[in-house]
């Protein structure tokens, strides 16, 4: 096959049989309904259609991409499958004579390549907690709950497993081991990378860090059967198997599942991450939809694929489209005003004055926050607090979202386990609900992705305050209720 030129951005998406006020009625609704969204990126018949970004964040920026790391896994086993260094049915337990017991149980003995590519292992759920040194090692030594190769159980721990194999054969990490073959001639970002276990290896089952070009590029080289600009990057066949249906979940209301890779309506297949990474594919449409976002905590999960399907596929046409250079135009626009929405909600209330700068004392309470204050200067504030940790300052926007970093630094960084003593960047804005009710949201926007949304109640001298978090790992000492009391001026 002769070498194409593909992944550029095309005229217009009507070239590409896409209507403009398609994919204007698709931002609109996503910006209408509030969703979490970071970016996006339409490509058809290997073109680029559209893209675009919700400021702060950027075509550059890399972006935590959680499980979609899984396939980028999957696609390294498949490498490793056809160089013959591994086979879909060796037992994975060989693989770690380090990590096995002296008695390994017969269905962990028993279990391939195949078993945890396809999410069918022996455990039912993951078998590691962040606590755990050694992730490989609590694979193989947890107590299984059915035999292996038998039933679907989403199970992170099996693509831990995966990694460790493919770095031990490699010598490397699995990016870097993907690198000369194939990531390189995708032009996959030369600094991406990946967030370690604890034992030291890539998470690959989270960790990637890379930009939504990146990720969209993995998915349309298996779009097109492991060829990139005519050339061989991946392996035919072991493509074509990951993204068809290996083991049946759709008692659990999904569409099949190849290795490590969903299956998808329409023949479909998909890459999905937490929080709304998604690269859907459908090849017979020549059509694939990435995004990246963060959604956690939406009440009836990510509402992005329903977006699609309702604005979005059902508009493809087969052949290209009139222009329509009002609608591309308003399209342009659109993509260039793209900006995470601040909370919406009144700048001030009677309240602004009664309470800014005003210490509270605070009950007893989940979060160990002992007292707090919110300070208002025009457009912008700060909500400052005592906690286990010290005194700690969050500058918010007021009717814009504000960036700066995080008031914590107990969390973790590049490695599970370790704890650098950084603050996460983040943005955050604020705004009056009604008279008495100040709501605050913020969005961790670092290595790791989460939210935190509070609620800052006041009568007369009194205070309630609740906070709820959407996060992975972190956040947890900001989830609750508390009340409290004006401090007597000078108390403070």
């Amino acid at each position: 096959m002769g070498r194409e030129t593909i992944f550029t951005t095309a005229p217009s998406p009507e070239s590409l049989g896409i209507p403009s006020p398609a994919i204007l009625n698709f931002l609109w609704r996503i910006d209408a309904e509030r969703i979490g969204m970071h970016g996006f990126l339409l490509v058809r018949r290997n073109r680029i259609a559209a893209e675009g970004y919700w400021s702060p964040w950027s075509a550059e920026r890399k972006h935590r991409m959680y499980s979609v790391s899984k396939s980028f896994v999957a696609l390294a086993v498949g490498m490793m499958i056809d160089e013959g260094r591994l086979s879909l049915n060796d037992r994975v337990a060989d693989y770690f004579p380090d990590r096995v017991p002296e008695i390994l149980h017969p269905w962990l003995a028993s279990s391939t390549v195949r078993d945890l590519l396809r999410m069918a292992t022996a455990h039912s759920a993951t078998s590691y907690t962040r606590d755990d040194p050694d992730w490989v090692w609590t694979f193989f030594n947890r107590t299984p709950s059915h035999p292996p190769g038998t039933i679907f159980s989403y199970d992170t721990a099996a693509t831990v497993v995966l990694t460790a194999a493919v770095e031990r054969l490699a010598g490397m990490t699995f990016l870097d081991y993907m690198r000369p073959r194939f990531l390189d001639r995708i032009g996959f970002s030369a600094d991406a990378w990946c967030v370690r276990t604890p034992e030291g290896g890539s998470w690959g089952g989270s960790g990637v860090i890379c930009t939504l070009r990146d990720m969209a590029k993995v998915a349309l080289a298996c779009m097109n059967g492991g060829l990139w600009e005519g050339e061989r990057v991946l392996p035919e066949a072991y493509v074509r198997a990951a993204t068809t249906r290996q083991i049946d979940n759709t008692i659990r209301g999904h569409d099949g599942y190849g290795y490590q890779i969903w299956c998808e309506q329409e023949n479909g297949f998909s890459f999905r991450g937490m929080g709304s990474q998604y690269a859907l594919c459908f090849p017979d449409q020549e059509f694939l939809f990435a995004c990246i976002a963060d959604t956690q905590g939406a009440p009836a999960g990510s509402p992005i694929p329903a977006v699609m399907w309702e604005e979005l596929y059902p508009r493809l046409a087969n052949a290209p489209l009139p222009e329509n250079r009002d609608a591309h135009t308003a399209l342009l626009e659109k993509i260039e005003r793209l900006a995470v929405l601040p909370l919406p909600g009144r700048a001030e209330t009677s309240m602004t004055a009664a309470i800014n700068g005003v210490w509270y004392g605070l009950e007893e309470n989940p979060m160990r926050i002992t007292r707090m204050r919110l300070t208002f200067n025009g457009d912008q504030g700060v909500w400052e607090y005592t906690n286990a940790q010290g005194d700690n300052v969050l500058r918010f926007g007021i009717g814009h979202v504000l960036s700066g970093t995080f008031p914590e630094r107990n969390y973790f960084g590049p490695q599970i386990g370790s704890v650098p003593g950084i603050e996460y960047d983040c943005y955050a804005s604020a705004a009056w609900i009604d008279e008495g009710t100040f709501n605050l949201e913020v969005s961790i926007t670092d290595i790791y992705l989460g939210g935190l949304r509070i609620s800052f109640a006041f009568k007369g001298d009194e205070i309630g305050v609740f906070m709820t978090k959407q996060a992975e790992w972190f956040l947890d000492e900001y989830d609750g209720f508390v009340g409290g009391r004006r401090l007597p001026r000078g108390e403070g």
